[in-house]
């Protein structure tokens, strides 16, 4: 049975690559838009419960409009949901993301301009121009020291990861404002050029190999449990979005793992590798 987080079909509209989709929808190719908004949720119905989020600049296709919702598919993961369509607007190829953990966007190439948004890392920018200290983009002036070009990578998913340390715990969060476990796994993986699904069940199944219980931690690992992850950044030491800290945090990897166990989520479900 196909997955709905990443199957583009609702009651009206499907997706004209899919082959199995129910008689009577409407098959579409759809339309790539971008996000013009810092975030948007994505949601698994108009109106609904957040799944996860999309950050600005981010590229979706676009499979209906219906009474202002979006029905998208994010290209960054192949997440499916909706979103609010004034959040989109037209596509134009990013050359630029913001590498530093948040940036704001300058009226002017002064930083005593008015700021006109705040963006999170993983964001992504077109350059029109650049002056000495600052990148143009149509939304306004950005540092350049907090923008990297589009195709070049960080190296280390945990060092990615390590510059949301403090960064408030939102479920189904993917900024700096706000983010999750399986969010801030996915961060680390996309700064590092490395293809990454968006919840921590999907990364569970498809991100590195198993290792046998009892094996060594090693920076990268990374531990599941049923519904959470966590990322080895020593043999002793993990960092992770929890809800206990309601932050991302660092936290010594037994400890963590009896606490875990203690309040009701069980044990360590699998140990994985890159």
């Amino acid at each position: 049975m196909s997955d709905p987080r990443t199957t583009p079909v609702n009651t009206r509209v499907a997706a004209a690559h899919l082959g199995d989709a129910p008689a009577g929808q409407l098959r579409v190719a759809g339309q790539t838009r971008r996000v013009i908004h810092p975030f948007t949720n994505l949601m698994r119905a108009p109106d609904g419960a957040r799944d996860r989020q999309v950050l600005y600049g981010e590229r979706l296709t676009v499979f209906e409009d219906h009474t202002g919702w979006s029905f998208v598919q994010a290209l960054k993961d192949g997440y499916t949901g909706y979103l609010p369509t004034a959040s989109l607007g037209d596509d134009l190829s990013p050359t630029h993301w913001i590498s530093a953990p948040s940036t704001h966007v300058y009226t002017a190439p002064d930083i005593k301009s008015p700021d006109r948004l705040a963006l999170s890392f993983g964001s992504q920018i077109t350059v029109v121009s650049t002056t000495d200290r600052f990148v143009e983009t149509q939304a306004g002036f950005v540092p350049s020291v907090h923008v990297t070009p589009l195709g070049t990578h960080m190296t280390d998913p945990v060092t990615a990861a390590q510059l949301f340390l403090g960064t408030p715990y939102l479920w189904g969060g993917n900024s700096r404002f706000g983010i999750d476990c399986s969010g801030l796994v996915q961060a680390g993986w996309l700064a590092c050029g490395r293809s990454c699904p968006g919840d921590s069940d999907q990364q569970e199944q498809t991100l590195g190999q198993a290792l046998l219980p009892g094996s060594p931690y090693q920076r990268g690992d990374l531990l599941f449990w049923k519904g959470h992850v966590a990322q080895v950044c020593d043999p002793k030491t993990m960092i992770h979005a929890n809800a206990f800290h309601m932050a991302v945090a660092l936290e010594p990897i037994e400890p963590a793992v009896a606490r875990i166990a203690a309040q009701g989520d069980g044990p360590v479900t699998s140990h994985r590798r890159p």
